[in-house]
């Protein structure tokens, strides 16, 4: 009897903790409220775009290179530095192209030289040719005197011209040796940066072999192909909206300058020229989008301030019925001002909690403010 007593005991002990054990976890953990602004998806016609990926360029860009072979003699800028029209940038050694020019002046000097006493000649020639048609008309010389009298004053005129022809060869051959020493010294074709130095003093130049890379400041062109099936769309002097990557400021409305007309054969794509307004946070190199309109579509948008930014991901918290936030990833598109496109994710009318921050919403009732 005793151990039947014990037992019982033990039994309805065993099944009051088991009572109370589950009586302890049915009771639900309370959930945390937080305040926060709410907003709300919501569906309108939005226009239907073509990303074109390009880069950044000058309006106007130069390769600076020698004409001549020549030893460098000083470069006299540096990567980073502004260059006015015509300011000189790279001497080469002269020496050879001096003496070019100094024997190529001596010889129009000889030549000069050989055609005024060709002259005097000739004029000797002419004035005694006068004399003896004077004599010829008084019958007082005789025909053959008269014959070498005329053919002497010809020659001279003759050895007159071809002197002037080789004056005139000798001065072209200076000429052309000067412009030859003019190669020696370049100068910029535009005002710009110095984009590259790629030779330094003492090294040789050699034509076509590049020295410097120049670009123009101010208007830089964001140059990006179009696929054919939309250059329909791209007109000269429309306005095109623009998203620079690296630049704090990424979004930009350009202007079409050029549109190349022959396609690319390998791509099937066209090149357009996108002018952009001057600023201090766009560098030549910086890669782009031109967002090209090629119509309208229903678009899901959000404002750009619920959207959270976790490395290349994006996602938004959405309120349940409860009101309790998940976070949830979805895929954007195009931006629309303080707006941008939802392509994924989220449906039409769904509530928002707008301007998150580093805050971890998840699973929190959110109380709007």
């Amino acid at each position: 009897m005793k151990v039947i007593f014990f037992g019982c005991i033990l039994a309805a002990s065993s099944a009051t903790i088991a009572g109370c054990h589950s009586d302890e976890s049915a009771t639900p953990a309370p959930v945390q409220t937080m305040q926060a602004k709410v907003v709300e998806s919501h569906q309108q016609e939005a226009p239907l775009t073509l990303r074109a990926i390009g880069t950044l360029h000058a309006r106007e860009s130069a390769t600076i290179s020698a004409q001549v072979m020549g030893r460098i003699e000083q470069v006299f800028v540096r990567e980073g530095d502004s260059v006015r029209s015509r300011q000189a940038l790279v001497s080469l050694d002269d020496a050879t192209l001096r003496a070019s020019v100094d024997q190529a002046q001596a010889a129009v000097k000889a030549a000069e030289s050989q055609e005024v006493a060709a002259q005097t000649q000739s004029a000797l020639a002419a004035s005694t040719l006068a004399r003896y048609k004077q004599l010829q008309a008084e019958k007082s010389v005789s025909p053959q005197e008269m014959d070498e009298v005329t053919r002497r004053a010809e020659a001279a005129a003759a050895g007159v011209d071809a002197l002037r022809a080789q004056r005139d060869a000798a001065k072209a051959q200076e000429n052309g040796a000067r412009a030859m020493l003019g190669y020696t010294r370049l100068s910029a074709p535009f005002a710009g940066v110095v984009t590259a130095r790629l030779a330094d003093p003492g090294s040789m130049a050699a034509p076509g072999v590049p020295l410097l890379q120049i670009e123009s400041a101010g208007t830089l062109q964001l140059q990006a192909a179009v696929d054919e099936s939309a250059i329909g769309s791209v007109r000269k002097g429309m306005k095109i909206s623009v998203t620079i990557d690296g630049a704090p400021n990424g979004t930009a409305t350009g202007t079409v300058a050029e549109i190349v007309p022959a396609a690319d054969p390998s791509s099937h794509s066209f090149l357009i020229k996108i002018d952009l307004a001057p600023s201090a946070q766009l560098h030549a190199g910086m890669y782009g989008n031109a967002l090209i309109a090629t119509g309208t579509h229903q678009a899901i948008l959000v404002p750009r301030s619920a959207v959270v930014l976790r490395g290349s991901l994006s996602y938004v918290y959405v309120l349940d019925a409860n009101r309790i936030a998940q976070l949830r990833s979805i895929t954007l598109g195009a931006a629309q001002g303080e707006l941008v496109e939802v392509l994924s994710g989220i449906s039409a009318n769904e509530k928002l909690v707008d301007l998150p921050g580093d805050r971890d919403l998840a699973g929190k009732r959110i109380e709007a403010q």
